[in-house]
Protein backbone atom coordinates (compact mmCIF):
# COMPACT_ATOMS: atom_id res chain seq x y z
CA UNK A 1 0.00 0.00 0.00
CA UNK A 2 1.35 3.42 -0.99
CA UNK A 3 2.31 5.85 1.75
CA UNK A 4 -0.11 8.74 2.30
CA UNK A 5 1.47 11.98 3.52
CA UNK A 6 -1.56 14.28 3.39
CA UNK A 7 -1.90 14.98 7.12
CA UNK A 8 1.79 15.69 7.66
CA UNK A 9 1.99 17.78 4.50
CA UNK A 10 -0.84 20.07 5.56
CA UNK A 11 0.79 20.71 8.91
CA UNK A 12 4.22 21.18 7.28
CA UNK A 13 2.93 23.71 4.74
CA UNK A 14 0.94 25.58 7.36
CA UNK A 15 3.86 25.94 9.74
CA UNK A 16 6.11 26.85 6.79
CA UNK A 17 3.79 29.81 6.21
CA UNK A 18 4.00 30.61 9.94
CA UNK A 19 0.23 30.27 10.36
CA UNK A 20 -1.52 29.10 13.51
CA UNK A 21 -4.24 26.50 13.17
CA UNK A 22 -6.83 29.10 14.07
CA UNK A 23 -5.60 31.63 11.48
CA UNK A 24 -5.28 29.02 8.73
CA UNK A 25 -8.69 27.50 9.46
CA UNK A 26 -10.21 30.97 9.22
CA UNK A 27 -8.63 31.52 5.78
CA UNK A 28 -10.19 28.28 4.54
CA UNK A 29 -13.58 28.91 6.20
CA UNK A 30 -13.02 25.77 8.27
CA UNK A 31 -13.27 25.12 12.00
CA UNK A 32 -10.04 24.78 13.95
CA UNK A 33 -11.12 21.40 15.32
CA UNK A 34 -11.68 20.06 11.80
CA UNK A 35 -8.24 21.28 10.68
CA UNK A 36 -6.65 19.73 13.76
CA UNK A 37 -8.28 16.38 12.98
CA UNK A 38 -6.95 16.53 9.42
CA UNK A 39 -3.40 17.36 10.57
CA UNK A 40 -3.52 14.59 13.17
CA UNK A 41 -4.55 12.07 10.50
CA UNK A 42 -7.87 11.45 12.20
CA UNK A 43 -9.81 12.14 9.00
CA UNK A 44 -9.27 9.15 6.73
CA UNK A 45 -11.22 10.50 3.75
CA UNK A 46 -11.18 14.31 3.57
CA UNK A 47 -13.98 15.85 1.54
CA UNK A 48 -13.20 16.70 -2.08
CA UNK A 49 -14.03 20.34 -1.31
CA UNK A 50 -11.39 20.39 1.44
CA UNK A 51 -8.77 18.81 -0.82
CA UNK A 52 -9.41 21.53 -3.39
CA UNK A 53 -9.19 24.25 -0.73
CA UNK A 54 -5.75 23.06 0.42
CA UNK A 55 -4.52 22.60 -3.15
CA UNK A 56 -5.71 26.05 -4.24
CA UNK A 57 -4.29 27.79 -1.17
CA UNK A 58 -0.83 26.22 -1.28
CA UNK A 59 -0.69 26.03 -5.12
CA UNK A 60 0.31 22.37 -4.83
CA UNK A 61 -1.43 19.58 -6.73
CA UNK A 62 -3.64 17.14 -4.83
CA UNK A 63 -1.38 14.30 -6.03
CA UNK A 64 1.61 15.96 -4.37
CA UNK A 65 -0.27 16.67 -1.16
CA UNK A 66 -1.18 13.00 -0.86
CA UNK A 67 1.74 11.07 -2.39
CA UNK A 68 4.88 13.10 -1.65
CA UNK A 69 6.53 13.75 1.71
CA UNK A 70 7.01 17.49 1.12
CA UNK A 71 9.13 17.89 4.24
CA UNK A 72 11.85 15.87 2.52
CA UNK A 73 12.08 18.22 -0.47
CA UNK A 74 14.57 21.06 -0.72
CA UNK A 75 13.48 24.68 -0.84
CA UNK A 76 13.94 24.86 -4.62
CA UNK A 77 11.62 21.91 -5.23
CA UNK A 78 9.04 23.33 -2.85
CA UNK A 79 9.09 26.66 -4.69
CA UNK A 80 8.65 24.81 -7.97
CA UNK A 81 5.66 22.90 -6.65
CA UNK A 82 4.09 26.10 -5.31
CA UNK A 83 4.65 27.74 -8.70
CA UNK A 84 2.46 25.05 -10.28
CA UNK A 85 5.36 23.26 -11.95
CA UNK A 86 4.83 19.76 -10.65
CA UNK A 87 7.78 18.14 -12.40
CA UNK A 88 8.14 15.50 -9.70
CA UNK A 89 4.73 13.88 -10.01
CA UNK A 90 3.63 11.94 -13.06
CA UNK A 91 0.46 13.53 -14.35
CA UNK A 92 1.15 16.79 -12.50
CA UNK A 93 1.09 20.28 -13.98
CA UNK A 94 4.24 20.63 -16.07
CA UNK A 95 5.64 23.83 -17.55
CA UNK A 96 3.83 24.75 -20.72
CA UNK A 97 6.31 24.94 -23.60
CA UNK A 98 5.03 26.23 -26.93
CA UNK A 99 6.67 24.61 -29.96
CA UNK A 100 6.24 24.35 -33.73
CA UNK A 101 6.44 21.26 -35.95
CA UNK A 102 7.08 20.61 -39.64
CA UNK A 103 4.85 18.74 -42.09
CA UNK A 104 6.13 15.41 -40.78
CA UNK A 105 5.28 16.41 -37.19
CA UNK A 106 8.96 16.80 -36.26
CA UNK A 107 9.80 19.63 -33.87
CA UNK A 108 11.40 22.70 -35.43
CA UNK A 109 14.27 24.62 -33.90
CA UNK A 110 13.03 28.17 -33.37
CA UNK A 111 15.45 31.10 -33.55
CA UNK A 112 14.97 34.07 -31.20
CA UNK A 113 16.55 37.10 -32.93
CA UNK A 114 17.80 40.03 -30.87
CA UNK A 115 14.89 42.20 -32.01
CA UNK A 116 12.46 39.60 -30.62
CA UNK A 117 13.98 39.46 -27.13
CA UNK A 118 11.39 41.72 -25.50
CA UNK A 119 8.57 39.89 -27.26
CA UNK A 120 9.91 36.51 -26.14
CA UNK A 121 9.75 37.48 -22.46
CA UNK A 122 6.05 38.22 -22.91
CA UNK A 123 5.19 35.45 -25.37
CA UNK A 124 7.52 32.58 -24.48
CA UNK A 125 4.53 30.31 -23.80
CA UNK A 126 2.26 31.75 -26.50
CA UNK A 127 1.96 29.33 -29.47
CA UNK A 128 1.14 32.18 -31.86
CA UNK A 129 4.25 34.14 -30.90
CA UNK A 130 6.49 31.08 -31.11
CA UNK A 131 5.02 30.29 -34.53
CA UNK A 132 6.06 33.78 -35.69
CA UNK A 133 9.76 33.09 -35.00
CA UNK A 134 12.15 31.87 -37.72
CA UNK A 135 12.25 28.07 -37.78
CA UNK A 136 14.99 25.68 -38.80
CA UNK A 137 15.64 21.97 -39.06
CA UNK A 138 19.20 21.34 -37.88
CA UNK A 139 21.09 18.16 -38.80
CA UNK A 140 22.53 15.76 -36.23
CA UNK A 141 20.42 16.95 -33.30
CA UNK A 142 19.29 14.16 -30.95
CA UNK A 143 15.72 13.11 -31.69
CA UNK A 144 14.81 13.29 -28.02
CA UNK A 145 14.62 16.84 -26.74
CA UNK A 146 13.39 20.30 -27.69
CA UNK A 147 15.91 22.79 -29.03
CA UNK A 148 16.00 26.54 -29.62
CA UNK A 149 18.61 29.07 -30.76
CA UNK A 150 19.39 32.26 -28.85
CA UNK A 151 21.94 34.95 -29.80
CA UNK A 152 24.67 35.66 -27.27
CA UNK A 153 25.64 39.19 -26.24
CA UNK A 154 28.72 40.50 -24.47
CA UNK A 155 31.93 38.70 -23.63
CA UNK A 156 30.94 37.10 -20.33
CA UNK A 157 31.28 33.58 -21.75
CA UNK A 158 34.58 33.82 -23.62
CA UNK A 159 36.01 31.87 -25.42
CA UNK A 160 32.51 31.71 -26.98
CA UNK A 161 32.67 34.77 -29.28
CA UNK A 162 30.25 37.65 -28.85
CA UNK A 163 27.20 37.55 -31.16
CA UNK A 164 27.35 33.76 -31.47
CA UNK A 165 24.17 31.74 -31.99
CA UNK A 166 23.72 29.36 -29.06
CA UNK A 167 21.79 26.14 -29.68
CA UNK A 168 20.25 24.92 -26.42
CA UNK A 169 18.07 22.09 -25.13
CA UNK A 170 14.98 22.75 -23.03
CA UNK A 171 15.26 21.67 -19.39
CA UNK A 172 11.93 20.66 -17.87
CA UNK A 173 13.17 19.28 -14.55
CA UNK A 174 15.50 21.89 -13.07
CA UNK A 175 16.51 19.50 -10.30
CA UNK A 176 18.42 17.50 -12.92
CA UNK A 177 20.76 20.41 -13.71
CA UNK A 178 24.29 19.69 -12.51
CA UNK A 179 26.31 22.51 -10.89
CA UNK A 180 28.12 24.84 -13.31
CA UNK A 181 26.02 23.76 -16.31
CA UNK A 182 26.20 26.31 -19.16
CA UNK A 183 22.65 27.47 -19.87
CA UNK A 184 20.52 30.19 -21.36
CA UNK A 185 18.39 31.52 -18.49
CA UNK A 186 15.20 33.41 -19.33
CA UNK A 187 14.16 35.69 -16.46
CA UNK A 188 10.96 37.57 -15.69
CA UNK A 189 11.00 41.17 -16.86
CA UNK A 190 14.69 40.94 -17.76
CA UNK A 191 16.98 39.90 -20.55
CA UNK A 192 18.01 36.28 -20.98
CA UNK A 193 21.62 35.47 -20.17
CA UNK A 194 24.17 32.78 -21.05
CA UNK A 195 25.79 31.63 -17.80
CA UNK A 196 27.08 28.69 -15.81
CA UNK A 197 24.10 27.76 -13.62
CA UNK A 198 24.16 26.23 -10.15
CA UNK A 199 20.83 25.69 -8.40
CA UNK A 200 20.80 26.00 -4.61
CA UNK A 201 18.51 24.24 -2.13
CA UNK A 202 17.45 27.64 -0.72
CA UNK A 203 15.56 28.45 -3.93
CA UNK A 204 18.22 30.57 -5.62
CA UNK A 205 20.32 30.23 -8.78
CA UNK A 206 24.00 31.16 -8.89
CA UNK A 207 24.93 32.55 -12.31
CA UNK A 208 28.64 32.62 -13.17
CA UNK A 209 30.49 33.68 -16.29
CA UNK A 210 33.47 31.98 -17.87
CA UNK A 211 35.05 35.41 -18.06
CA UNK A 212 36.81 35.88 -14.67
CA UNK A 213 36.40 39.65 -14.97
CA UNK A 214 32.64 39.27 -14.68
CA UNK A 215 31.34 38.86 -11.13
CA UNK A 216 28.88 36.02 -10.42
CA UNK A 217 25.48 36.88 -9.01
CA UNK A 218 22.45 35.16 -7.52
CA UNK A 219 18.79 35.31 -8.54
CA UNK A 220 15.67 33.73 -7.06
CA UNK A 221 14.31 30.67 -8.84
CA UNK A 222 10.90 32.37 -8.76
CA UNK A 223 12.28 34.94 -11.22
CA UNK A 224 13.24 32.30 -13.78
CA UNK A 225 10.86 31.51 -16.64
CA UNK A 226 12.91 28.95 -18.59
CA UNK A 227 16.29 27.24 -18.51
CA UNK A 228 17.90 25.88 -21.68
CA UNK A 229 21.06 23.75 -21.49
CA UNK A 230 23.94 24.52 -23.86
CA UNK A 231 24.30 22.13 -26.79
CA UNK A 232 26.49 23.94 -29.35
CA UNK A 233 27.24 27.33 -30.84
CA UNK A 234 27.92 28.77 -34.27
CA UNK A 235 29.93 31.88 -34.99
CA UNK A 236 31.54 33.76 -37.86
CA UNK A 237 34.52 34.49 -35.59
CA UNK A 238 37.27 32.12 -34.51
CA UNK A 239 37.54 32.00 -30.69
CA UNK A 240 40.54 33.98 -29.52
CA UNK A 241 43.18 32.22 -27.40
CA UNK A 242 43.31 33.15 -23.75
CA UNK A 243 45.73 36.02 -23.19
CA UNK A 244 48.42 36.02 -20.49
CA UNK A 245 46.56 38.75 -18.64
CA UNK A 246 43.30 36.79 -18.73
CA UNK A 247 45.10 33.68 -17.48
CA UNK A 248 46.57 35.71 -14.62
CA UNK A 249 43.20 37.17 -13.69
CA UNK A 250 41.65 33.70 -13.73
CA UNK A 251 44.40 32.30 -11.50
CA UNK A 252 43.98 35.15 -9.01
CA UNK A 253 40.22 34.66 -8.99
CA UNK A 254 40.60 30.91 -8.39
CA UNK A 255 43.01 31.63 -5.54
CA UNK A 256 40.56 34.08 -3.98
CA UNK A 257 37.80 31.47 -4.16
CA UNK A 258 40.04 28.90 -2.46
CA UNK A 259 40.89 31.36 0.34
CA UNK A 260 37.18 32.10 0.86
CA UNK A 261 36.41 28.39 1.00
CA UNK A 262 39.17 27.74 3.55
CA UNK A 263 38.04 30.67 5.71
CA UNK A 264 34.59 29.10 5.98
Amino acid sequence: MANIFFAGNIKFLRTRRKLTQEAFASKLSMTRSKLNCIEMGQTRSPAIEDLLKFSDYFKVSIDSLIKVDLSKLGELKLRELEAGTDVYIKGGNLRVLAITVDRDNNENVEYVPIKAKAGYLAGYNDPEFIASLPRYSLPNLPKQGTYRIFPSAGDSMVPVPEDSDITVEYIEDWAAIKPETPCIVVMKGQDFVFKLVTLKDNGTCLLRSLNPLTEPYTIHADDVLEIWKFYSFTSRDIPEPETDMRQLVRMVKDLQDEVKALSK
